[in-house]
């Protein structure tokens, strides 16, 4: 330690660096915190549902930048409207490759939030008290997730050609052509753009992929 003290402080001194300091201690007590709390939101609260691993990368480097950067920009006691701003920033993150779907967007929000609240508080807050928010937001995200919505409605965009059938009197006929061709016991279905010129129709199809023989379907 002494000859690492004996290399360092010269350094310090002449490009006025702070090597460690008492905050070292809390950066690492919240870090572990806040990895806990979204390992548990993303990977077993989101994952096992959605199986999407593309946004399990996305919420966890988005909380991880998040929970960093503000807890960087708090020891420069930056005021609460710069703050607020920067939140704002973050929450209405678009990605113009892909569009996010509510759920996920949603999810994104409460690993931000959960990033936020974990980087930002202050000495006023114990640590009991930012326990309770976060076990708080898991406990409640868990009972909304498997308890109240046991059955997830999922989506799925297709092209149909069977233009014949897209009138409102042959409705249950469609729906029976679209089961027997998809092999998806659907839950109902929505009539988007149609083109007469190639008779073809967007539909927007619905059905629970609990109940599905095949589980690997997706929202698309």
């Amino acid at each position: 330690m002494m000859l690492l003290s004996i290399i360092l402080d010269p350094i310090s001194d002449f490009f006025n660096l702070t090597w460690f300091d008492e905050d070292f201690y809390t950066l690492m007590l919240r870090l572990v915190i806040n990895l806990i709390v979204i390992t548990i939101i993303i990977r077993y609260l989101y994952y096992p549902i959605t199986k999407r691993k593309d946004y399990l990368f996305t919420y966890y480097l988005i909380g991880l930048t998040t929970f960093f950067l503000l807890f960087s920009l708090k020891k420069l006691d930056i005021d609460t409207g710069m703050g607020l701003g920067l939140f704002a920033i973050f929450g209405i993150i678009r990605y113009r490759t892909d569009a996010i779907e509510i759920k996920e967007m949603t999810y994104l929000f409460l690993v931000i939030g959960v990033s936020v609240v974990n980087s930002l508080a202050s000495n006023k807050i114990s640590i009991a008290e930012m326990a309770t928010v976060n076990i708080t937001v898991v406990i409640v995200t868990y009972i909304i997730e498997y308890k109240w919505l046991v059955k997830h409605l999922t989506r799925k965009t297709i092209v149909y050609e069977r233009i014949d059938l897209i009138t409102p009197d042959k409705h249950e006929e469609m729906k029976k052509d679209i089961e027997a061709r998809t092999g998806l016991n659907l839950h109902h279905f929505d009539i988007g753009k149609i083109n007469f010129l190639d008779d073809t129709a967007n539909v927007r199809i619905f059905y629970y992929a609990e109940e599905q023989t095949m589980s690997d379907y997706h929202n698309e």
